[in-house]
């Protein structure tokens, strides 16, 4: 007699477990109950299963990251990029490999099924140029997936996401607070939930104080622009009557509006306050330091990764939405007390 044709997946299916608590029984590693081991080893006996070599731990313990091709310049030195690290870092601490994918709409024959062939599980980073229907695709292929900076209306896909509604209102209410009642926002592009959210934050503490962003101190931002703050910031400039306080949607927005301010001989805060959302590393160094709100990055992929590992052991298949607090840091960009305006 040959050795048993079963394999791990076999017995997963058996035992109605994932595969990788399969390779977790057979190799006595901690953190499976007595009950599911029994049922593994249940599975294996009924099966008669021989390890096989290549049912290796680097195959079943690999997941994908999958990332927008505009993401890829913001991996090394923005929002992103401290994501990525979390997510990289966790991985690594639960014994994982994590491999990086990249969508890119605009390559024609797109092969999501190839792009995901090896993995046991996604992170989907972000949305904007990844289209809900891309990433339902990869609930059709039946891998496990959780979202970061995210989220499906009516999928009930487990998220991970900042608290960017909270954000943009503590941003704004801090500015109301100093004052400023004349305010621009730089928006971001709409294709993104997370800044979409962190502009309805921003009208809603505006609506407290019955007041609304006046349509030509809202720029839209040019698509594709790589300093679109910037961009906006002049536009605003150019109109004959300026507000008094700026609220950037992120830091990358911020900071590119900060320059566009000084070129204009505008000193800030004095004659125009400026706020923003991240705290990323750059916003500690910008002249003047920036006020913004920060959003736990590294502590976003670090929670996506566990979860999805949970998911992977078949101890948490619940889809859940878990948001992360934000945290007003004040600095002085804005100035530091309440003005007469």
């Amino acid at each position: 007699m040959g050795k048993s044709k079963a394999t791990m997946r076999d017995i997963a299916a058996a035992a109605d477990v994932s595969v990788t608590t399969v390779w977790m029984v057979i190799h006595n590693r901690p953190g499976i109950s007595p009950s599911t081991a029994e049922k593994v080893w249940s599975a294996i006996n009924d099966l008669d299963y021989k390890p096989r070599k290549s049912e290796s731990i680097s195959q079943l313990r690999t997941v994908g990251l999958l990332i927008e091709q505009s993401s890829i310049p913001a991996i090394s030195d923005v929002f992103y990029g401290d994501v990525i690290r979390g997510v990289q870092s966790e991985a690594e601490r639960l014994g994982m490999r994590v491999v990086l994918s990249v969508f890119d709409r605009n390559k024609r024959g797109f092969d999501l099924n190839r792009l995901m062939h090896d993995v046991r599980g996604v992170v989907v980073a972000n949305d904007g140029d990844l289209p809900a229907q891309t990433v339902l695709q990869l609930t059709a292929l039946d891998l496990p997936i959780v979202l970061i900076e995210s989220y499906i209306a009516g999928q009930g896909l487990p998220c991970v996401l900042g608290d960017n509604f909270i954000a943009g209102y503590q941003i704004t209410r801090h500015i109301l607070n100093l004052g400023h009642r004349e305010i621009a926002v730089l928006k971001g592009p709409s294709k993104y939930s997370s800044l979409a959210d962190r502009l309805r934050g921003c009208m809603a503490a505006m609506a407290e104080e019955q007041l609304l962003f006046p349509p030509e101190w809202m720029p839209e931002p040019l698509s594709g622009h790589p300093i679109k703050g910037y961009v906006q910031m002049q536009e605003i400039l150019a109109l004959e009557r300026h507000p008094t306080a700026v609220i950037a949607i992120s830091d990358k927005t911020a900071i590119g509006a900060m320059d566009a301010l000084r070129e204009a001989g505008l000193r800030i805060p004095d004659d125009i306050a400026i706020g923003s959302i991240d705290n990323t590393r750059e916003s500690h160094f910008t002249r003047p330091p920036l006020t913004t709100v920060h959003i736990p990055k590294y502590e976003l992929g670090m929670l996506a990764m566990q979860k999805l590992n949970r998911i992977l052991m078949g101890e948490d298949t619940t889809a859940f939405k878990s948001v992360v607090y934000s945290e007003l840091i004040v600095r002085d960009s804005c100035g530091a007390t309440s003005r007469n305006l």
